[in-house]
């Protein structure tokens, strides 16, 4: 599966690369409801690391040619 961010770096929801996933809005959201990415609290900071994002974007991965059965 292709690496959409960089594995060894932290991204802190100001990123603009992190609006791939949404908005800094969207992304609170989801830490509010313990949806979305793994996240490490920091003090009183928010970080994503880029492996966790991208282990997230590829379990949403939906592969039209299955079938449910």
């Amino acid at each position: 599966m292709r690496q959409v961010f960089e594995n060894d770096r932290l991204y802190f929801p100001e990123d603009t690369e992190l609006r791939l996933l949404g908005t800094g809005d969207k992304l609170a959201q989801w830490r509010h409801r313990r949806r979305g990415p793994a996240f490490l609290r920091i003090g009183r900071r928010i970080a994503y690391h880029g492996s966790d994002l991208n282990a997230y974007l590829n379990a949403q991965r939906v592969d039209p040619s299955i079938t449910a059965a």
